[in-house]
């Protein structure tokens, strides 16, 4: 599957991949402050943004998708940045085609399995009556009981278009029927070698102790780094601190 990306700039090849629920556009504060130095491409995943639907979102079927779209877009080699499901696919990428994946950053998730409940945030979305003229605000009150989160409820929405026949842009059944294989991790053979760099949030538990000897037995180089006053969503919680620790790990990259 060819991904929808969104470019900018030049130089080596960086990559940035989101997280459920999430679009390639989210990245674009980070987008806009490596484009001076590197040619950026963010990417929608399947079922997002304005990529294609496709039902199979285990991650090596997503990995598969971005190795496709790098080599259409004329890529042979980046770094790849990817966070909670694009960190995912990011590290299912690396282990089937090391070759293609300079360096990986992976921010605030372990290649091992969760619980995190995005079963129920699907079932919330699908519980929102798309009625002819529905507002942002008639939406966020729809979910407000389901998904108390007031910061969670804006960035949910963003993935609904409004007007006179208001639709969700992500696939949202595709979504609801694979959150097992989103929330779960298949073992998958091999080992990447480069440079390997797993960003966890301060307030964030998804990268707990016992997953770094999992994370070393594929990623024999990784190094661990901890961002202050961000949880899950590091990039978004504390921008600068992320960038800081992305541009010194991508200082060297030379594509």
């Amino acid at each position: 599957m060819i991904l929808n990306a969104i470019q900018s700039g030049e130089g080596p090849p960086v990559v940035l991949l989101h997280g459920l629920f999430g679009q390639a556009r989210n990245f674009g504060t980070i987008q806009r402050a490596l484009a001076p130095r590197f040619r950026v491409t963010a990417l929608d995943m399947r079922n997002h943004g304005a990529s294609p639907h496709g039902a199979d979102m285990a991650y090596p079927t997503q990995a598969a998708d971005v190795l496709e779209t790098l080599a259409h877009l004329g890529i042979g080699r980046a770094a790849v940045i990817g966070h909670s499901m694009g960190g995912k696919a990011a590290m299912a990428a690396a282990l089937a085609q090391p070759a293609t994946i300079g360096r990986l950053l992976v921010s605030d998730i372990a290649p091992v399995p969760y619980q995190h409940g995005n079963a129920d945030i699907a079932a919330a979305l699908t519980s929102v009556p798309l009625t002819p003229g529905l507002t942002r605000a008639q939406a966020e009150a729809a979910l407000a009981p389901l998904i108390p989160d007031p910061t969670l409820r804006p960035f949910l929405l963003q993935n609904l278009s409004f007007g006179p026949t208001p639709a969700w842009r992500i696939g949202l059944d595709e979504i609801a029927a694979s959150v097992r294989d989103l929330e779960g991790w298949r073992p998958i053979e091999g080992r990447y070698e480069g440079p390997a760099l797993f960003v966890a949030g301060e307030r964030s538990d998804y990268i707990p102790a016992d997953a770094r000897p999992i994370i070393r037995g594929l990623f024999p180089a990784a190094r661990f780094v901890t961002v202050k006053n961000a949880g899950h969503w590091v990039h978004a919680d504390n921008p600068a601190g992320f960038l800081s620790v992305l541009e010194a790990f991508l200082a060297s990259w030379e594509g």
